[in-house]
């Protein structure tokens, strides 16, 4: 199974790669730092110098409609903030 699910394309992690070399992965709940600088390393060909991780709790939401109110939620789930060794980047969109 795979540590790393999938990059995180907004603009601000845009900015951050752009400004402080860091790039944001969504990775599986289980996954420790080590395990998932590895994946990176390999997967990407960089050096990495650090990890951060968090979990993102879920949003609940709610809304109505006819039927009545609907309520449920988000799901939780993990991200790491990678730092990548000076001059070292990763292009999310060289395949596509």
């Amino acid at each position: 199974m795979a540590i790393i699910i999938k990059p995180i394309v907004t603009e601000k992690m845009t900015a951050n790669g752009e400004k402080y070399n860091r790039y944001g992965f969504r990775v599986e709940r289980f996954a420790n730092k080590l395990q998932i600088k590895k994946a990176v390393e390999e997967m990407y060909n960089v050096q990495v110098l650090d990890v951060n991780t968090m979990v993102v709790a879920p949003k609940r939401m709610q809304r109505w409609t006819r039927s009545g109110l609907l309520k449920g939620k988000t799901n939780a789930y993990k991200k790491a903030i990678v730092t990548l060794k000076e001059g070292e980047t990763i292009d999310f969109y060289s395949n596509i």
